[in-house]
């Protein structure tokens, strides 16, 4: 088998354009979007469930993401993002250590409205050495 064949070759040139870093925050009540530039110093657009939904409930779910994604995503592209390293955050500490139901959707979202993913990493906040947690010697009583 010939490698160097032309028939092998790419025929896709890679897009030119401005590179971002799309933070999302997901926990059990709310999924916030904010897309960064890839320094992460100036912040380009900021969307999150409850601009989308009217129901505080329905604020942390996946559909509220996924609207959220889709309208970061259009501002994002107006000004010059094609593509996107994708931070994924839990509240960490004390609280969960894994995303709300949200996070996932956000992600497909953002791929599916025709930002490129770059990487996708979990920079949730784990405690090595840390304060007390809350609620006494003999735990939460329920």
């Amino acid at each position: 088998m010939v490698l160097n064949d032309s028939r092998f070759r790419r025929t896709i040139a890679p897009r030119e354009g401005k590179w971002g870093v799309a933070h999302i925050y997901s926990s059990k009540n709310n999924t916030m979007i904010t897309i960064t530039d890839i320094s992460g110093a100036e912040t380009i657009v900021t969307a999150s469930g409850g601009m989308v939904v009217k129901s505080d409930r329905e604020e942390g779910g996946p559909y509220a993401a996924m609207q959220a994604a889709f309208r970061a995503s259009e501002k994002a592209k107006e000004r010059g993002i094609v593509g996107v390293i994708v931070r994924v955050r839990a509240p960490g500490g004390h609280g969960s250590k894994t995303p709300g139901v949200g996070a996932q959707a956000a992600i497909r979202a953002l791929a599916r409205s025709g930002l490129r993913i770059g990487k996708i990493e979990d920079v949730t906040p784990i405690p090595t050495d840390t304060t007390k947690r809350p609620g006494g010697k003999r735990g939460r009583r329920v």
